[in-house]
């Protein structure tokens, strides 16, 4: 729920014209068409998503798209600093591509650039700008908005920037090449469990991959993704939504709706990341021009900085809209872009008293799998089977009841489950509850299903089951 940040309320514009926290201080990097602080390269227009990567030297590169929406016109390029946070260099990493929005850093250290149009590609970026970028027409021909890789799962999930949009993974034929392999599209149903539907043609031709699959889940335009195992991070901008897809329990929550009455914290939700503290900082797309940020615990949601000054005026044309924010390794320091201040663009630091020590105070993430309907027989005989999984290690308990004032319980059962584990629980009627079910024709029962992880946290979920005696 929207609540007090735990950094403070904002203060007033600094220089930069941003509004920070007591105890926080912004630094201009560089603006679009101008040279980059302490170096001669002119920074491309329009920066938009980023990432950073940690070098031998204690610096670290940032990678950074440019979304500029000519042909040709587009790319990525990189900034260098050094271990005291100084500019050292900087460079393009990509170039002759359209409307690059956002991506994500890969395993092996290189940049995923997605171009956002109809026919837009994803390309790997080399980082320090020796090798030619390589285009990645396997991972589909869409309008690209961002991109993680599951370095575990051996897969590369992506958003796409359209109003029914689809949520998209790749499992490369052979991992770590991304040159061919098997790209689907997310279906979640009404419980949050989600299957994956092959894309039949990921070139595009035949007709847009969104409209491959019917069934598909359509997303209100599907903008960040940023994945912290076993959870890729998703925002959905034209609903304001932060979502949490488990890779091993393959479920799907919302962490946070902006669709509520009010003023809201987080409106036109885009790009985000996770501070070392396990905060979510996410921009707007335009909204108020804010990035804020959702607990670690869940629970709150604030803003936690807001552009505000005539440079960050908004264009009748193209608006303006927070994007790229990223942490450097050390999680002291956050970058992020104006994507249009001054006209072309601005690339800011921030530093300050960020939260280092995570707090784990999540619930665990619960998947069950039941049958919706049983006969007495059956559950008197051999017992209903109910799948869990859960993504730490857990304590279960699965319990079937008939409700009412006093509920009367038929079967339960316990175990200890490992993480990513499918566990099959046989619910089978004790002696005094299969007695009470000889003189009843039906029941509509439920199973809870509980599960406690090894700091005590907790998850609970309820189900309907139909029981008949035919």
């Amino acid at each position: 729920m929207p609540g007090p940040s735990p950094y403070g309320d904002l203060g007033p514009p600094d220089a930069n014209g941003l509004r920070l926290p007591s105890g926080f201080q912004s630094r201009l990097i560089g603006r679009g068409n101008l040279p980059v602080t302490g170096t001669g390269f002119a920074m491309p227009p329009f920066p938009d998503g980023s990432a950073t990567y940690a070098q031998p030297d204690g610096g670290w590169i940032l990678a950074v798209n440019s979304e500029h929406p000519l042909p040709g016109q587009g790319g990525a390029f990189a900034i260098r600093f050094e271990e005291d946070a100084q500019v050292a260099d900087a460079y393009r990493i990509l170039s002759g591509t359209q409307t690059n929005c956002s991506g994500g850093e890969t395993p092996w250290n290189t940049w995923l650039s997605c171009e956002e149009h109809d026919q837009g590609h994803t390309w790997d970026c080399d980082i320090f700008g020796q090798k030619d970028p390589v285009e990645l027409p396997a991972l589909g021909t869409f309008s690209h908005e961002a991109a993680c890789v599951d370095p575990i799962g051996k897969r590369v999930y992506q958003t796409e920037d359209e109003g029914d949009s689809g949520f998209y993974r790749f499992t490369p034929a052979n991992y770590p090449d991304l040159s061919s392999g098997l790209l689907e599209v997310a279906i979640v149903d009404a419980n949050g469990l989600v299957t994956w539907a092959p894309v039949p043609d990921p070139s595009a031709t035949s007709a847009p991959t969104r409209k491959q699959v019917p069934e598909m889940t359509q997303f209100k335009r599907g903008e960040g993704l940023f994945f912290e195992y076993p959870f890729a991070f998703i925002t959905t901008t034209s609903d304001s939504r932060i979502h949490a897809y488990n890779v091993v329990t393959e479920t799907m929550e919302v962490l946070w709706s902006g669709e509520i009455e009010g003023p809201s914290p987080a409106f036109d939700v885009d790009q985000l990341t996770r501070s070392d503290g396990g905060e979510i900082f996410v921009c707007e797309d335009e909204g108020l021009l804010r990035i804020s940020l959702l607990s670690a615990d869940g629970r709150v949601i604030a803003p936690f900085l807001q552009l505000d000054g005539s440079q960050h005026t908004s264009s009748p044309e193209f608006g303006n809209e927070v994007t790229g924010v990223v942490f450097d390794p050390s999680g002291t320091r956050m970058y992020f872009s104006a994507q249009r201040s001054y006209g072309f663009g601005a690339l800011y630091e921030v530093t300050g008293p960020f939260r280092r020590d995570k707090t784990d105070m999540r619930q665990p993430t619960l998947r069950v799998e039941a049958p919706e309907s049983a006969r007495f027989r059956r559950l008197r005989k051999r017992g209903i089977p109910i799948d869990v999984i859960v993504d730490e290690p857990s304590r279960v308990r699965a319990t079937l009841r008939v409700p009412g004032e006093r509920p009367r319980r038929i079967a339960r059962k316990r175990a200890k489950i490992a993480a990513g584990e499918r566990t099959t629980l046989r619910l089978k009627a004790r002696k005094k509850a299969a007695a009470r079910l000889d003189g009843m024709e039906a029941a509509n029962a439920e199973l809870v299903v509980r599960a406690i992880d090894g700091a005590g946290n907790r998850r609970r979920i309820v189900r309907s089951v139909a029981l008949s005696r035919r």
